[in-house]
């Protein structure tokens, strides 16, 4: 019985790690559209498009339950595939909720109006589709008043992961943070919008300096995932666990294990 775990490519791993840490008696089955990645450069109906595909495809394997570890679904297919309605005894979440609930201090199902909250200077770090959406400055916003959130489109930092470019990467993070800065001198908090980020948290910490809170989404969407199914133990679905990808299985297994520090094998699909 497998929950599925849908990315674009390999970060989502990040969140799968945290899960598997946290809910060591659930089995995932993870799903990665590695021959479309990025999905951070794609406008937003060719990402609800690629993400519907994709979360149909974990469906039809026995996963009822599908989590889109990806920033850039979220905020650009979650919502539009819920409200065209969802099969019965389907679910699909994103990694959003978590984070607004840790940001707003209180949780999704609260609907008393906004009020004011302790960090009011919020750095956002995410693909330039998530940026675009504003979906993260949308949702904080029906809970929290008085936030000033900057958005910084990181390009690049992605497919340099994906590429395994790790000193391309930490050099564009440095980057992106120092425009960040230029707009926000002294924000309070940070948030890495991407599910690939936390592969590099250390140098968005260091490049922020140690005084600003990072918030990185593995470790918040595992704990809201043990609190679903403890409320639907149901949503555990019949499919078997594993690994997919839509790319070349033998370099995304290689990716993967490099990223994680142990053995990944990805079967292609």
């Amino acid at each position: 019985m497998a929950v599925g775990v849908f990315d674009s490519g390999l970060g989502g791993l990040t969140v799968l790690q945290a899960a598997q840490a946290r809910l060591p008696e659930v089995d995932f089955l993870y799903y990665a559209d590695s021959a479309h990645a990025p999905y951070g450069v794609r406008d937003a109906d060719d990402v609800f498009e690629l993400t519907q595909t994709a979360v149909r495809a974990l469906w039809a394997r026995g996963c009822d339950l599908v989590i889109l570890a990806c920033n850039t679904a979220s905020a650009a297919a979650l919502r539009r595939m819920q409200e065209g309605g969802l099969p019965a005894g389907k679910r699909v979440l994103g990694v959003f909720v978590p984070l607004i609930e840790a940001l707003s201090e209180r949780q999704w199902g609260d609907n008393s109006p906004p009020r004011e909250v302790a960090v009011q200077h919020v750095a956002l770090f995410a693909t330039p589709a998530t940026v675009a959406s504003r979906a993260f400055q949308r949702e904080l916003a029906f809970r929290a008043i008085g936030v000033d959130v900057e958005a910084q489109a990181c390009g690049g930092v992605v497919d340099a992961i994906e590429e395994g470019d790790m000193i391309l990467a930490e050099a564009l993070v440095r980057s992106h943070v120092d425009a960040l800065k230029r707009k926000m001198p002294q924000p309070q908090a940070a948030i890495l919008g991407c599910t690939h980020y936390p592969l590099m948290e250390a140098e968005f910490q260091a490049a922020l300096g140690a005084d600003v809170k990072v918030y990185s989404q593995g470790a918040l969407v595992a704990e809201a995932l043990a609190d679903y199914l403890t409320r639907h133990p149901g949503m555990l679905g019949t499919g078997d666990r594993g690994y997919l990808t839509t790319g070349d299985a033998g370099r995304v297994s290689d990716r993967a294990t490099q990223f994680l520090r142990r053995q990944i094998s990805f079967d292609g699909v």
